[in-house]
């Protein structure tokens, strides 16, 4: 098959490649009847201009990476769909990487982003030693981790939310509350959730889940929990899918909730709140995330800097259902 190339395309519209190339890359004075010709030659034709070319010419790729740390978690599923469409509504294109949480990875997928010039990236997951976060001059973003002491976080207000679901906890009568949370050694915002936790109880007990969570995994450490401290009678999930392996293994144990255990996740994702409309929750506002993420990086992108304090902490709300 031929390859069809520009100048073909201005053979059948009968102007010049120069004309052609106006007309895709929108510069200089164009009449309406000859960028009609244009781009019915390129529909003849089944002509594709080259965009790596395009974005060469103009310095810009209009692709923006986005790197998760999975995307089996429903806030990360969310969280993706409302960047991907604000994106697109603004001309943007997602590339979509999945880390795993794994350092390798995540460091292959930023190599890889920079050597297709995005124009920004937004990241989502985050392993400690990874020196181009130090050094990249590229428009990055962080959603709910701290990168570097010059790249923008947004995310909620973690302290706030830990607040809430703990005092909450303690006015249901709660009086043995125990917190499941990640990886004490990531250095993110969420690990604010945590601290609300240990300046509201006396003698607080944490368990920390791997990254990224396993099902198997939450399910083993739950039933440790009611093993070693039967007295439990309070759960703050770090999120909700720890809180949705707490309601599971409850049933399993003939736990009653909210009878004997009451349970408060963490995310309020549109998803968890369809299959577990009972769940207490501290809804996150995951679309303000994803909008705010957005503009920061364009901010970058088109400012090379940015306006307002680095760590955009956004309001949570407390959704009290059937688990308190």
């Amino acid at each position: 098959m031929k390859k069809i190339k520009l100048e073909d395309v201005a053979k059948v519209a009968g102007v010049s490649p120069t004309t052609v190339s106006r007309v895709l890359n929108n510069r200089g004075y164009i009449s309406d009847k000859t960028r009609k010709k244009v781009e019915e030659a390129m529909k003849e034709l089944n002509y594709y201009p080259n965009d790596l070319a395009r974005s060469l010419f103009r310095k810009k790729t209009n692709f923006i990476g986005l790197i998760l740390p999975t995307i089996n978690n429903p806030f990360f599923s969310e969280l993706t769909l409302y960047i991907e469409n604000i994106c697109a509504q603004l001309g943007y294109k997602i590339i979509l990487c999945n880390s795993l949480g794994q350092i390798e990875k995540e460091k292959a997928y930023l190599t890889m982003l920079i050597r297709h010039q995005v124009d920004g990236i937004i990241v989502c997951s985050h392993n400690r030693g990874i020196e181009i976060y130090e050094q990249q001059e590229l428009p990055i973003v962080a959603v709910d981790r701290y990168l570097s002491p010059t790249i923008p976080v947004v995310g909620s207000d973690n302290y706030a939310g830990g607040t809430m679901a703990v005092k909450h906890l303690i006015d249901r009568g709660c009086k043995r509350i125990i917190h499941i949370n990640g990886p004490i050694e990531l250095e993110t915002p969420a690990q604010l959730r945590r601290k609300a936790y240990e300046d509201l109880v006396e003698n607080p007990i944490t368990y920390e889940l791997s990254q990224p969570f396993d099902e198997e995994e939450q399910i083993l450490i739950i039933k440790k929990i009611f093993e070693e401290h039967p007295e439990t009678d309070g759960i703050f999930a770090s999120d909700d899918m720890i809180a949705a392996s707490c309601l599971k293994v409850a049933r399993e144990l003939q736990i009653n909730v909210p009878e004997q255990l009451k349970i408060v996740g963490y995310d309020g994702t549109k998803t968890v709140m369809n299959l577990l409309p009972q769940l207490t929750t501290i809804k996150q506002p995951i679309e303000d995330i994803a909008k705010t993420a957005v503009s920061k990086v364009l901010e970058l992108i088109n400012n090379s800097k940015i306006s307002g304090p680095l760590e955009i902490r956004l309001p949570v709300q407390l959704l009290i259902n059937g688990t308190t």
